[in-house]
């Protein structure tokens, strides 16, 4: 009597979990599904448009051929300057909350605030930038467009940050600590250099991140049609040219926007391979 019951509750159990990994692989191959479908619609139609004048013309006025090449360069230009801006501060402000003040009450704010921004939409930070920046200084700029970026940038950095100093070991900072190292330079020469991988890693996300940003820039560097290193005044960018592009009714403009959208994938895809090996290296 007890091995039956026992029988019959294992095959219930059985069942149960056959269900339940039915469910976790149809849900998977739902969301793999609609993402190989993007990816390959994107690469038929970025291909399409796909050649060398991509790289070495600027974006053309309508009914005419032309490339992507002042596009590219202000959005690497821009890129570049929040990276510049953004990491520096990140990694001091992750090194506060992961080394100083771990447990303190200024800490948990910091680490609330943090979250808020990570998770704000990106078009209130272009708001925030336009009204501090782009008012006062009367005209559109890659400066406003590279600052607002940066915005971004901070709370990813932060948090990578604080997240790869938290996993060094306790004891090397003792051991530091027991020859009479400083906690500076025990910071400097030891745990950073354990998270090293980890932080790395933390700022090519945030180059991801900020790859495909479109609204900050609306309201910042919004956009220019020609050849423009000048960094105080408007400037062009791919998110910017590919949504212009995307929503024009001409073919050669939306041929652009998808071989655009692809090239943004593209980086997209291989920052975050390189981010994986990386973290993989570390672990």
């Amino acid at each position: 009597m007890a091995s039956s019951r026992t029988g019959t509750l294992y095959a219930k159990r059985r069942l149960g979990d056959a269900v339940a990994k039915g469910f976790a692989y149809a849900a998977a191959a739902f969301g793999l599904g609609w993402l190989v479908l993007i990816l390959a619609v994107l690469v038929f139609r970025g291909l399409d448009g796909l050649s060398l004048a991509v790289f070495t013309r600027d974006t053309p006025p309508p009914g005419s051929d032309g490339g992507l090449l002042n596009a590219i360069v202000g959005s690497i230009a821009m890129t570049v300057l929040a990276i510049a801006i953004g990491t520096p501060i990140g990694i001091l402000a992750g090194t506060y909350l992961a080394e100083y003040g771990r447990h303190g009450k200024l800490a948990s704010v910091v680490r609330f605030i943090n979250d808020i921004l990570l998770s704000a939409p990106s078009i209130v930070v272009g708001l925030f930038i336009y009204e501090v920046m782009v008012v006062p200084m009367g005209h559109f700029s890659g400066y406003a467009g590279a600052v607002a970026l940066a915005v971004i940038v901070i709370p990813v950095v932060v948090r990578t940050t604080e997240d790869m100093l938290l996993l060094v070991p306790d004891t090397l900072r003792e051991a530091a600590a027991s020859i009479g190292l400083p906690r500076a330079h025990m910071i400097v020469r030891i745990a950073y250099r354990a998270a090293r991988a980890g932080i790395v890693t933390g700022v090519l996300l945030a180059v991801a991140r900020i790859s495909g940003e479109t609204a900050p820039l609306l309201f910042t560097a919004l956009n220019n049609q020609f050849w423009s290193l000048n960094m105080n005044a408007p400037m062009p960018s791919l998110p910017v040219v590919i949504f212009q592009f995307a929503l024009s009714p001409y073919e050669e403009w939306q041929r652009l926007a998808w071989t655009g959208a692809l090239l943004i994938t593209v980086s997209v895809l291989a920052l975050s391979i390189i981010a994986r090996t990386l973290t993989a290296r570390r672990t």
